[in-house]
C-alpha cells in the first residue's frame, strides 16, 4: 500500500557485526594452542557501519551511512603510520600520506594497536585480538581466550610481553608463542581503558574507578588511586620527568606515581573531555578532547596552540613526530598538522571527501 506524501520517511537502523575465522591450517601450530571462540562476552554490539532502510512512495530504498572515525594511530619501527579506523587497518607513508597497504581483518571495529619487539603488529578489536605480520599483511593468530572480546588497550612491556586491556580485565600474552600467560580479571575499576609504563617499567592502568599500578612480573596490583575527581581515566601518558598525565571526562590531572598525589589539575582542561594525551619530542604535550586539539606547556599548563581545520573537533587519537607531522584521528577522519602551523590538513582518503 502506498504511503501518503504527508508522512516523512521512517528510518530503521540495523546494527550488524561479523567475525571471520581462518582455517586452522593458516595459523601457526604455536598459535593453534590458544585459538578458540569466546562466546561469553556481554558487551553491547557496536557496528562500524550503520545500515539505514528508508520507506518511500517508490518502495524500499536502502542507504548505508559510513562511520569515518579513526580511533587508533601507531608509528612502527620503520617510521610508517598504521591507521586503525572503523573502515579497517591501513599503513601510510607519513612523509607523503600515501597508503602503502591495507589489511583485511576479521572485524574492523579497532580498539587498540601495538607492535612487539620483533615487529609484529597486534590489533585489538571488538571481537578479540589479532596478530598481523606487517611484511605480508597476513593474520598469523587470533581468537585468544581473553577476559572479554572487547579489547580497549594494548601495551608491550619492557620484557617484550603483551598486555591486553579489555572491558572485563587484563590479560598477559607471550607474543613469540602466542600463549596466554595470566589474567587479572579482578582489576579494580574493571575496565582497562588505557595503559602506560612508568620509569621503573611497571604498568599503570586507567580504569572506570581511577588508576591501578600493576607489577609486570607478577601481574599483581601494587597500588590503587581511586580518589580522583571524575573517577574514570580514559587516556594516559608519562612525561619526560616521569609524571602521570591522566585524561578524564572532565579533567586533565598530573599525578606523582611514587605517592599517588595529584600535583595539579591543568586549568585550561577543566570541564573538558580529554580523550588523548601525547608528549612531543620538543617537550610540549598535545591534548585531544571532544571539543578540539591543544598544545600545552607541560610545566605551566599554558595553551601554546589550538589547532583549527580538523575533520571533526572530536579527537580520538594522536601520533606526534611521525613524518615530521602530528597525525590526528577524529570522529570524522584523519588529518595532519605541520610543526610550524596551527591549522590541520585533512587526509581525503579517510574522510567524507572520498568514498
Amino acid at each position: 500500500m502506498a504511503l501518503s506524501h504527508k508522512y516523512t520517511a521512517l528510518l530503521i537502523t540495523s546494527i550488524f557485526m561479523g567475525l571471520i575465522v581462518l582455517p586452522s591450517t593458516e595459523i601457526p601450530a604455536t598459535a593453534q594452542k590458544i585459538v578458540g571462540n569466546n562466546s561469553t562476552s556481554t558487551y553491547p554490539v557496536t557496528s562500524p557501519l550503520r545500515r539505514v532502510q528508508t520507506l518511500s512512495n517508490l518502495g524500499g530504498e536502502e542507504e548505508v551511512e559510513t562511520d569515518y572515525r579513526v580511533s587508533n594511530l601507531l608509528t612502527d619501527f620503520a617510521g610508517n603510520l598504521w591507521v586503525g579506523s572503523w573502515r579497517g587497518l591501513s599503513r601510510l607513508d607519513p612523509n607523503t600520506g600515501k597508503i602503502i597497504s591495507r589489511v583485511s581483518l576479521p572485524n574492523i571495529t579497532i580498539g587498540a594497536l601495538a607492535q612487539d619487539k620483533v615487529g609484529r603488529l597486534w590489533v585489538g578489536n571488538y571481537e578479540g585480538l589479532t596478530r598481523v605480520d606487517p611484511r605480508t599483511n597476513e593474520i598469523t593468530a587470533q581468537n585468544f581466550l581473553l577476559p572479554s572480546k572487547r579489547v580497549l588497550s594494548l601495551l608491550i612491556d619492557k620484557r617484550g610481553y603483551l598486555w591486553t586491556g579489555t572491558d572485563s580485565g587484563l590479560a598477559l600474552i607471550s607474543p613469540d608463542q602466542g600463549l596466554m600467560m595470566t589474567t587479572l580479571k579482578n582489576l579494580p575499576g574493571v575496565s582497562a581503558n588505557a595503559m602506560t609504563l612508568d620509569a621503573e617499567g611497571q604498568l599503570w592502568v586507567g580504569t572506570l574507578d581511577g588508576l591501578v599500578r600493576v607489577n609486570t612480573a607478577s601481574a599483581l596490583v601494587m597500588k590503587k588511586i581511586n580518589n580522583l575527581p571524575g573517577a574514570t581515566v580514559q587516556s594516559l601518558a608519562i612525561s619526560p620527568e616521569g609524571l602521570i598525565w591522566a585524561g578524564m571526562p572532565n579533567n586533565l590531572l598530573v599525578i606523582n606515581p611514587k605517592n599517588g598525589i595529584i600535583l595539579r589539575s591543568v586549568t585550561p582542561l577543566r570541564g573538558r573531555n580529554v580523550t588523548s594525551v601525547r608528549f612531543a619530542q620538543d617537550g610540549s604535550v598535545w591534548v585531544g578532547t571532544t571539543n578540539g586539539l591543544l598544545r600545552l606547556n607541560p610545566h605551566t599548563g599554558a595553551v601554546l596552540d589550538q589547532v583549527a581545520g580538523l575533520p571533526s573537533s572530536r579527537v580520538l587519537t594522536l601520533a606526534p613526530d611521525t613524518g615530521n607531522k602530528l597525525w590526528v584521528g577524529t570522529s570524522e577522519g584523519l588529518a595532519w598538522v605541520m610543526p610550524t602551523m596551527d591549522t590541520a590538513t585533512p587526509h581525503l582518503a579517510f574522510g567524507r571527501g572520498v568514498e
